[in-house]
């Protein structure tokens, strides 16, 4: 169920756009007037923004928290997914018009309870669920859009323990999962 009308989102992307141009000119994220907006986009709210061209990914930054308001979260995220990615040089003025913007509004991370790798994987709901994952001072997420590359329960749990810097097969009692959702659009 969405949470947003597609005039909210429309405006969402229009600051995510404006953002990326602005820092192409001026080197710094787009300042919004946070109380121009209607309440649903100034409450606080967590983001990621993933920007690809050509099909390919170009920069993705986002907060696994919600602390500041949704609109400027947005602003930030955008800004900081077209020039400070560390996988990616800053974006280029001649790469802005080929880009498409994706935003996804995360909901509050549940940790997940369970006993064993099989309970979790038992648990997790692929195309649903994006994780947090971490143990040993170590943490990663990936959004419910990962599943598109890594349909499986197994795969996309043994990527993520690799993003978070951690064996494949790693397994402990103190290692932490956190589940959300999200609503995605671009």
């Amino acid at each position: 169920m969405a949470v947003y009308d597609e005039t909210q989102r429309r405006r969402m992307l229009e600051i995510a756009r404006a953002s990326i141009r602005h820092g192409l000119h001026s080197g710094t994220p787009l300042r919004v007037s946070v109380d121009e907006f209607e309440p649903a986009l100034r409450a606080p709210r967590a983001t990621f923004v993933t920007l690809n061209r050509e099909g390919r990914l170009r920069g993705c930054i986002g907060m696994l928290a919600a602390v500041r308001p949704l609109i400027e979260d947005v602003a930030e995220n955008a800004f900081a997914a077209a020039f400070r990615d560390p996988r990616f040089p800053p974006l280029g003025a001649g790469e802005y018009d080929d880009l498409d913007v994706h935003i996804s509004v995360l909901s509050p991370a549940v940790p997940m309870q369970f006993e064993s790798e099989a309970d979790l994987l038992s648990q997790m709901r692929p195309g649903v669920d994006g994780l947090i994952l971490g143990d040993r001072g170590r943490r990663g997420t990936f959004l419910p859009s990962v599943w598109e590359q890594l349909p499986t329960r197994e795969l996309f749990l043994a990527h993520l323990k690799q993003k978070a810097g951690l064996s494949p097969t790693h397994w402990s009692d103190t290692l932490m999962v956190e589940r959300y959702t999200t609503e995605s659009f671009s």
